[in-house]
C-alpha cells in the first residue's frame, strides 16, 4: 500500500490523499453502521480525470477500490476495504449545465439531490426522485443505488431521470453512455449497479416542470389495517396520487419525540397523500380521496407550502428520529405486491412478538415498499442477534409474497447473503457475466452484492455441465 500511495501522491494534491488511521475512521461505514471497515487509503479527487488516473493506478497494483459519495447507503454499499482504496467524489460538487429549454441539467456525482431542485425551483422546475435523504444525499450516490423517495409512485426511480453518464469504467476509461445509444442499454445496467461496474463522474438529469396544482393530506386511522384498505381504494378509484406514505404508531411516536410533527393523538397510523397535477384534475381527485378516506377520524389538508412542509416534516425525519426510542435499530426494505400487505404487516407484527423484538413500520404504501426499523438494546445480550433473525424473516416474507429484498437501499454488503433465496445459481451466475464484462478483474467494489466471490476466470454454468452455446458449436467461449 506504501508504494501506491507514493503513485497516488504523484498524481493528486496532498491533502487529496489521506492516509492518517485517525481521519481514515471518518469513512469506515456509511449510513449502515454495523459493518465497519477502516479504508487503506482515502482519495478525494476533483476531477473525472483524476478519478480515472486513481483507477487506473489501483489496475496497475491489482488493488479493489471502492467509490464512496455522501455516505448515506444503508445497505454497505461503500463499506470500504482494509486492503483497497476508498474513492470518495464529495468535492465534484459542480452544476455544470442547466438546459430549460431541453429540461436538463449536467451534474458532478458529490451534487446533493436537493441542490438541483434549487438551482431550478424558481424557474418552475424540479428534479423528481427524493428520497428522505435527499438534503444531504448525493447524486452519484442515487445513481449507484438507483434511488427512488416518497414520489416514485407516479415519477419512477433515479433510472427514469437520467439521461447520459459519464462514467470511469473498472479499468480506469472515461466513457459516456447514453440513454440514445444504440444497442443494449448499458446506461441501464450502470444505474443500480453499487460501484461493481463503474464510477459516474457527470450525471445528466432530466428535470421536470413544476404541477400547476398540489394538495396534501394526512388521514389518521385508528389501526393500520383501517389505512391500508383505504391505500386499496384509493388505488382501486384510478387514482395515481404523487405519494402514498405510511407510518404506524411506533414510528409516529419516534417522529414526535423527534422533530414534535404534531400528528394526531392516538392515531395507530397515518397515511400521507399527495396529489398534483392540473389544477382540474387534482380537484376531481381529491373529491373522490375524500369520500374514501372518510372513515379516518382526522383529516387534514394543507393550505399551503408551510402546512404541506409540516405534514411531510414527521415521514421525513423517521428514520433518523428512531434513534430518539430505541439505541440501536435495522433499517430495512423489502418489497411486496400492494395487495400483500395487510397479510405481510400482520405477519411482522408476529414475529416481532414472537422474539421479543419492536418493528417500527415506514413504507411507500403506494407501491409496497416497506421500511420496517427493527429495534434492540445492543447493550443487551443477545438482543441484537434476536433483531437479525426478525429483520432476515422480514425479507423472506417479502420473497415468499412475490416481492424483492430491497427496493431502493440496494444490496451491498448486508443483503448478499439474501440473493440466494431469491435468485437461483443460474441467475447469479447470469449476473456476474455482466459484471465481468465490465470488471473482468474484481477490482470495483469486491464483495458486495454476490453472496460468495465468483471470479471471472470462472465460466458460469460449465462446473455443472457444458454449456448449451459451447456444445452446439454457436460459441467459441461463454
Amino acid at each position: 500500500m506504501e508504494t501506491l500511495t507514493a503513485a497516488l501522491l504523484s498524481v493528486l494534491p496532498r491533502d487529496s490523499v489521506i492516509t492518517d488511521p485517525v481521519r481514515l475512521r471518518t469513512y469506515e461505514c456509511d449510513g449502515l453502521t454495523y459493518h465497519r471497515a477502516t479504508p487503506g487509503v482515502v482519495v478525494l479527487p476533483a476531477t473525472a480525470e483524476q478519478v480515472a488516473r486513481v483507477v487506473r493506478l489501483c489496475n496497475d497494483f491489482g488493488v479493489p477500490f471502492v467509490a464512496r459519495g455522501a455516505g448515506t447507503g444503508l445497505s454497505g454499499g461503500a463499506l470500504p476495504r482494509e486492503d483497497g482504496v476508498l474513492i470518495v467524489t464529495s468535492k465534484m460538487r459542480a452544476i455544470l449545465e442547466i438546459d430549460l429549454p431541453n429540461r436538463r441539467a449536467v451534474v458532478e456525482p458529490g451534487v446533493t439531490n436537493l441542490a438541483i431542485t434549487e438551482a431550478v425551483r424558481e424557474q418552475g422546475y424540479y428534479y423528481a426522485p427524493d428520497p428522505s435523504s435527499q438534503q444531504v444525499c448525493s447524486i452519484g450516490g442515487n445513481v449507484a443505488e438507483n434511488s427512488g423517495g416518497a414520489h416514485c409512485l407516479k415519477y419512477g426511480f433515479t433510472v427514469n431521470h437520467v439521461e447520459a453518464c459519464e462514467i470511469v469504467t473498472p479499468d480506469g476509461d472515461l466513457v459516456t453512455l447514453d440513454r440514445m445509444d444504440p444497442g443494449y442499454d448499458l446506461l441501464g445496467a450502470f444505474i443500480g449497479s453499487e460501484g461493481t461496474l463503474g464510477i459516474a463522474t457527470k450525471i445528466t438529469v432530466r428535470l421536470s416542470r413544476a404541477p400547476e396544482a398540489v394538495t396534501t393530506v394526512l388521514a389518521a386511522y385508528e389501526s393500520i389495517e383501517q389505512g391500508g384498505q383505504a391505500v386499496s381504494e384509493i388505488i382501486g378509484a384510478g387514482i395515481v396520487p404523487a405519494a402514498i406514505e405510511m407510518m404506524d404508531a411506533l414510528a409516529i411516536e419516534a417522529a414526535e419525540a423527534a422533530v414534535a410533527c404534531s400528528y394526531p393523538e392516538g392515531a395507530g397510523a397515518v397515511l400521507i397523500v399527495e396529489l398534483d397535477g392540473p389544477a382540474a384534475e387534482v380537484e376531481r381527485q381529491f373529491a373522490r380521496l375524500r369520500e374514501i378516506c372518510a372513515g379516518a377520524f382526522e383529516l387534514r389538508v394543507a393550505a399551503d407550502a408551510a402546512e404541506r412542509a409540516a405534514i411531510w416534516k414527521g415521514r421525513k425525519s423517521a428514520f433518523a428520529a428512531v434513534g430518539r426510542i430505541s439505541p440501536a435499530y435495522i433499517v430495512q426494505d423489502g418489497v411486496v405486491p400492494r395487495t400483500a400487505l395487510p397479510g405481510v404487516l400482520a405477519a411482522i407484527d408476529r414475529i416481532s412478538a414472537e422474539h421479543g423484538i419492536r418493528v417500527a413500520n415506514v413504507f411507500h404504501a403506494g407501491d409496497g415498499n416497506l421500511h420496517p426499523l427493527v429495534l434492540f438494546d445492543d447493550a443487551e445480550p443477545g438482543a441484537g442477534e434476536r433483531a437479525e433473525v426478525v429483520s432476515g424473516a422480514i425479507l423472506d416474507l417479502c420473497i415468499e409474497h412475490g416481492g424483492s429484498i430491497t427496493g431502493e437501499h440496494g444490496v451491498g454488503v448486508d443483503k448478499a447473503r439474501y440473493m440466494p433465496r431469491m435468485f437461483s445459481e443460474t441467475d447469479l451466475d447470469t449476473m456476474q457475466l455482466v459484471r465481468c464484462a465490465f470488471d473482468p478483474e474484481g477490482l470495483a467494489n469486491p464483495g458486495k452484492v454476490f453472496p460468495t466471490p465468483r471470479l471471472c476466470g470462472e465460466v458460469p454454468g460449465v462446473r455443472k455441465g457444458v454449456h448449451p452455446l459451447v456444445e452446439s458449436g454457436k460459441a467459441e467461449q461463454f
